[in-house]
């Protein structure tokens, strides 16, 4: 729980409202200790977050304390200490966590420290291993082409029966109407 002052200051009362107004537009929230890397690295790892529709944010810990017990998530807490980057998460953390985790290959000084995600705290083992997942999109389009295979070797199969009734009955279907004209075309008696 963050402690506040009996009486804060104005201009602090506004850094924390725009601080919980920031992390109040986005669902999950994964921490990380960026000491020891470069303003060229923490660039790069904005610019991969933003093409994941995240965003990597440095706040003061106090108000981000504030901000985050103001929106009922108190139990972060413990991850706001020493130097603290919020990637806050719109959607697919498990993606975003694979982007940090990536990263921290290039730049071993990065340390994911842990994460809220889908309303529940993660570790740093937790988070390592949520990274580690297939994000959303990819378990859909690995369902939808577990159910499209079985309807696919269906339409392959009926295509291969039409084809190969279809090599006879295609003459006959032909023979048929010429039988029918040359019936047509005879006298009657």
């Amino acid at each position: 729980m963050a402690v506040l002052a009996k009486k804060l200051q104005p201009a602090k009362t506004a850094a924390i409202e725009e601080t919980r107004k920031i992390l109040s537009g986005y669902e999950d929230f994964i921490f990380a200790d960026y000491r020891g890397l470069t303003v060229e690295q923490i660039t790069k790892l904005r610019h991969s977050l933003r093409e994941k529709n995240a965003q990597l944010k440095v706040f003061k810990n106090n108000f981000a304390r504030v901000a985050f017990d103001e929106m009922k998530i108190d139990a972060v807490s413990e991850y706001l200490k020493g130097p603290t980057a919020i990637a806050m998460v719109k959607e697919d953390a498990n993606e975003v966590a694979k982007i940090l985790f990536d990263f921290k290959k290039e730049a071993p000084s990065l340390d994911v420290k842990g994460a809220w995600v889908e309303k529940e705290v993660y570790d740093q083992a937790k988070i390592e291993a949520f990274s580690k997942l297939p994000g959303k999109k990819q378990l859909i389009a690995m369902l939808m082409s577990a159910i499209n295979g079985p309807a696919r070797q269906l339409a392959a199969t009926l295509q291969a029966y039409v084809e190969k009734k279809g090599g006879a009955g295609a003459d006959a279907a032909e023979a048929a109407p010429a039988a029918e004209e040359a019936k047509a075309e005879a006298p009657t008696a």
